[in-house]
């Protein structure tokens, strides 16, 4: 009987412990003053891009949203801008899931100190279109982005996808 007592209290700390959860998972990626070398920054934002990709490519727009400054600047060679978080999610999830996954292409990946800042990311990625591969080309485009670590998170500022073509076979 006691056990019953207890059960909604433990329910109750389910949310907290969630939170707590993803508060340590986001942690995971080290602050920007505590890199010490290019390769460790080279680790920190690699982990960051294929998190954020993860999320992108399974539409978790909500995890997918915490990678972005609320004020994030995103420059699409053929999309044109998108101004804002709440924008970009939105056409995340009317363009791209259940469209379109992302891939990193290996070993196009750089990155660089933004002293104060944080660091800019840059490199090649393609776009495949699952369902459709036999009508639809897989798509291949260069990549900048500016991460910002501030207030202990690390967020993209400022995109620019351009070049934008079909991949070579």
């Amino acid at each position: 009987m006691k056990m019953l007592s207890t059960l909604p209290k433990m329910l109750l700390l389910l949310p907290l412990l969630a939170w707590f959860a993803g508060q340590a998972a986001a942690q995971a990626v080290p602050s920007l003053e505590s890199i010490q070398s290019q390769a460790e920054l080279d680790k920190a934002i690699a982990s960051l891009d294929a998190a954020l990709f993860d999320s992108y490519n399974r539409c978790d727009l909500e995890k997918f949203a915490t990678f972005f400054a609320d004020d994030v600047e995103f420059y699409h060679d053929q999309g044109g801008v998108t101004l804002g978080k709440e924008k970009l999610t939105e056409s995340v999830k009317k363009n791209i899931c259940g469209k379109v996954t992302r891939e990193l292409v290996p070993g196009t990946l750089q990155v660089h100190h933004m002293k104060g800042y944080g660091a800019v990311e840059m490199g090649v990625h393609r776009f495949h279109h699952p369902g459709h591969e036999d009508t639809e080309p897989v798509g291949e485009a260069k990549f900048i982005h500016l991460w910002q670590y501030k207030d202990g998170a690390w967020k993209i500022t400022r995109v620019i996808s351009y070049d934008h073509h079909a991949a070579a076979k």
